[in-house]
């Protein structure tokens, strides 16, 4: 998370893009009656019923500090069609670039391999080259900023049915090609500093000393339940350890107890 957040906080580099890039899908719905337009006093009626055209899948590619973006609709999803986009962003995007740093979620497609699935292994390695990826966590893709642009895209855009592969992209490009013109940008704001202070869990060295300073103003028991939810702070169980073990040896003590004068009631009274 914070080799993305570093990336983000960088200054913009014409040489050295940031490209986020991900991917979503949009059903194709052919309308099977005529829509009624609007008129006064009814609004647009349509039918409920659709006929499905199948699906396609759009990979989102943007620049958020450029203000750029660009929408490639393919009939799959595979590492071929994710090779392809590489191509074309370091030939025909980004071809006076000296590295293109993209930020890529987990997906099985994502990976430097599919370049050499597609091409020869020069031509393969000439375009990894020029790739510098960096991953969001498997937990954390909402750090890639293309998810952003992915959310604005059916608000704007593709909110309705859409029939045919022609019809929407013509309507990506018509989109896209405004809000280039617009320019219109991200303004992430998310820091390291602030991920660290917000997500604590994730950080646990980072909280190690405010923990330990909690857990030493409460009880044995209650520190131990304090620190449930850190099972992986090794130093934390050697210091609850120490203030625990006269507890444990008392309830064990006390259970042994129990248990003898248990076994008593139970034995039969000699007459």
């Amino acid at each position: 998370m914070e080799d993305v957040l570093d990336l983000y906080a960088e200054p913009y580099t014409p040489k050295r893009p940031k490209v986020n890039c991900d991917e979503s899908h949009k059903p194709l719905m052919q309308e099977k009656r005529q829509r009624l337009p609007s008129a006064p006093g009814h609004s647009e009626r349509y039918d409920y019923e659709y006929e499905r055209n199948g699906t396609r899948n759009m990979f989102m590619g943007c620049e958020p500090q450029a203000g750029w973006r660009h929408v490639a609709v393919t009939a799959q999803r595979t590492k071929l069609d994710f090779a392809h986009q590489m191509k074309w962003l370091v030939d025909e995007q980004y071809p006076e670039a000296e590295v293109i740093r993209l930020v890529l979620a987990q997906l099985n497609t994502h990976q430097g391999a599919s370049l050499y699935d597609a091409f020869a292994p020069e031509e393969a390695r000439r375009i990894a080259r020029k790739l510098e990826i960096h991953y969001t966590p498997k937990p954390g893709s909402w750090l890639n900023m293309a998810e952003i642009e992915l959310s604005v895209l059916p608000r704007q855009c593709l909110d309705r049915r859409i029939p045919t592969e022609a019809t929407l992209k013509g309507e990506i490009a018509a989109w896209a090609a405004r809000r280039n013109q617009e320019q219109a940008s991200i303004d992430w704001r998310f820091s390291v500093t602030e991920a660290r202070e917000k997500l604590k869990r994730l950080f646990p060295l980072y909280h190690r000393d405010e923990v330990l300073g909690s857990l030493a103003q409460v009880g044995p028991l209650a520190a131990a339940q304090e620190a449930e939810g850190a099972a992986d702070w090794v130093e934390n169980f050697v210091w609850l350890s120490n203030h625990l073990a006269e507890e444990t040896r008392r309830r064990l003590e006390l259970l042994r107890e129990a248990g003898e004068v248990w076994k008593r009631q139970r034995e039969p009274i000699e007459m």
